[in-house]
């Protein structure tokens, strides 16, 4: 305790419990919730922009939502969550990180696994504009890391409204997730992301002239060399090594102060061995990790279901605390 032994997952989509197909089936074909969302664009304090999109219940109760890499609050697991989640009527804010909300950033800075400053913006926004009494955090991939990072970097000093998170898929240990993706079992993934993430480069090349050296950008292969050439100097860190080192949410793990849910599939091709912390979580007062043996990376399809499994175990979770 708190390692939770036994997941309630168990109802996979395949015949075959195969990672891959649990990732991208999901991905490319999961149901499309129909959402009103209200944009709210916020300014941040370096002259940027956010862009929250939001679901109003009149709630006193507030889930925000983090998405992946490259993803944004219109990815189906995100609209899901949202959907779900304001069906237990919970208000829900489902957050941008800048350049993904369907509009380039203004600064030259872009997003990353261990930037939490955003977050904690857009925490601050929703509790100094709104009344809300409870929130929550749910964050997917990239975004369960940071908002493990955040809780963790916060120690005690969290606002007071905030009372538990849910996480899942989570790269606990960003240079183990980095090397798993080298492998040749993961080239889809590989390729799907740095396609995405060199486009974006192209365009922010182009917003600010002189600043980004563009030269063969488009001969790289590996996820390495482009952190290596573009995302730790757009983001002060020396080498791909030291963004990887310093950006990985289990260096927080030990100061987290709040009900903090972890759930890693132990077939998710896109985990290595140290993205399983369980030395970590094994006498945490707070952190609670969960494995289930089949789910994918932001996958847990739920055969003949409305509603993936993630949407269902983090309600679960969360509700302990917001309802009491």
């Amino acid at each position: 305790m708190p390692i939770i032994n036994f997941s309630s997952y168990g109802d996979f989509l395949y015949p075959l419990r195969n990672g891959h197909w649990e990732t991208i089936i999901p991905s490319v074909f999961g149901k499309k919730f129909d959402l009103n969302y209200d944009r709210e664009r916020i300014e941040t304090p370096d002259d940027d922009f956010l862009d929250l999109d939001w679901v109003y219940n009149q709630s006193e109760k507030l889930v925000i939502i983090s998405h992946g890499l490259e993803g944004s609050s219109n990815r189906p697991y995100v609209r899901s969550m949202a959907k779900y989640m304001s069906d237990q009527g919970y208000d829900v804010c489902a957050w941008n990180y800048r350049s993904c909300s369907g509009d380039m950033n203004r600064q030259l800075r872009l997003y990353h696994h261990g930037v939490t400053d955003d977050l904690e913006t857009v925490i601050k926004h929703c509790v100094d504009t709104r009344r809300y009494k409870k929130i929550a955090l749910i964050g997917f991939s990239m975004g369960g890391s940071t908002t493990l990072k955040y809780i963790g970097e916060q120690g005690t000093s969290y606002p007071k409204q905030l009372v538990a998170a849910a996480t899942f898929s989570v790269p606990c240990h960003l240079w183990d997730s980095a090397l798993e993706l080298t492998s040749w079992r993961n080239t889809f993934y590989r390729k799907r992301f740095l396609k995405k993430l060199i486009d974006k480069i192209k365009r922010k090349s182009e917003q600010f002239p002189g600043y980004i050296d563009t030269t063969d950008i488009d001969k790289i292969k590996s996820f390495g060399i482009f952190d290596e050439r573009f995302t730790a100097p757009l983001h002060g860190f020396k080498s791909a090594r030291h963004f990887y080192k310093d950006s990985s949410s289990d260096l927080y793990y030990n100061s987290i102060k709040i009900p903090s849910l972890i759930v890693n599939a132990l077939n998710d091709p896109m985990l290595g061995e140290r993205c399983f912390p369980i030395e970590q979580c094994r006498d945490h007062q707070f952190l609670f990790l969960e494995m289930p043996k089949s789910g994918g990376h932001v996958g847990f399809s739920r055969r003949f279901k409305k509603h993936n499994w993630m949407d269902i175990r983090a309600h679960q979770f969360i509700s302990e605390f917001m309802e009491e």
